[in-house]
């Protein structure tokens, strides 16, 4: 005589087992919250790495075409919209490379 199906119900581990499968439950979910932490900072260390290379990038591309006279234009057109600005006045540039600001106040 062979038993082929056996139902077991209501089984009652001692407490030392329940706390033993807790606590391993308990320490499979710090480790994935961990390894989830690490692949998250992994990945944000990724892009800085990927904006400072965009940055670098841009910065050799700008050095390259940059000249004086660039600088000088870039400077009267900021000047220009600073002076249509409603908190300025009169802008007054003399031989110095710096004009100075004047405040109808």
């Amino acid at each position: 005589m062979f038993l082929e199906q056996l139902f077991i119900r209501n089984i009652s581990l001692p407490e030392s087992v329940k706390q033993a499968i807790e606590a391993k439950i308990n320490a499979e979910q710090e480790a994935q919250k961990m390894q989830f932490v690490l692949d998250k900072e992994r990945q944000e260390a990724e892009r800085k790495r990927v904006e400072a290379q965009g940055i670098a990038d841009y910065q050799k591309i700008i050095n390259s075409q940059l000249t004086d006279k660039l600088i000088q234009y870039e400077t009267v057109k900021a000047y220009k919209d600073l002076s249509a600005s409603p908190n300025s006045k009169m802008i007054i540039m003399g031989n110095s490379k710096t004009p100075i600001l004047l405040n109808g106040n």
